[in-house]
């Protein structure tokens, strides 16, 4: 399954983005509002492996920094594939690429990390909604009000998920 390294929202950043959920599940389109576990929250994944083994647990643990990252949320991006998925571009700072890049350096070996989280593959975004349809793009869009305005916030800390357990804990934490 997932194991992945994610930086959370401060509460701003989080309160625009959920309302942003809620407003497509009101719809009844495709949200990750629908995801009702008390782990699922906004977020910025900065990497993803099948496995992440106890060394590099304890590396990203000393590794990552804990001071917070100024964070904007700008337009949408649509990631194609077999499902679509609608989400808020965060855009790129060299602090927040930067940190994707240590975390990426530290997690390179493991398991069963895909091509996308490369360096310069990576494209920070927070999920709208997943699996959408093609014709219910510009509705969603819409509805969202996603990208009418950019939202600037922090980061509030990075977490670590694992899906297998369904469990998070933090890795750093805003001071």
């Amino acid at each position: 399954m997932v194991q992945s390294v994610e930086l959370l929202l401060d509460r701003d950043i989080d309160a625009t983005v959920r309302a942003e959920w809620r407003r497509l599940s009101s719809a009844r389109l495709p949200s990750q509002d629908r995801i009702t576990a008390e782990s699922n929250r906004p977020h910025v994944t900065l990497g993803v492996a099948h496995h992440v083994p106890p060394d590099v647990e304890v590396a990203l643990v000393r590794e990552l920094p804990s001071a917070p990252l100024s964070l904007r949320l700008g337009g949408v991006v649509v990631f194609g594939g077999r499902r679509l998925t609608l989400a808020r571009l965060v855009v790129p700072t060299t602090e927040l690429l930067t940190l994707q890049r240590i975390v990426y350096e530290l997690m390179v070996d493991c398991e069963g990390v895909p091509s996308h989280i490369v360096p310069g593959e990576w494209t920070p975004h927070v999920t709208l909604s997943r699996r959408i349809q093609a014709t219910d793009l510009g509705t969603a869009i819409v509805v969202t009000r996603a990208g009418a305005r950019d939202v600037v916030g922090r980061s509030d800390g990075i977490r670590r998920w694992d899906s297998d357990a369904k469990r998070e804990w933090l890795i750093t934490r805003r001071p």
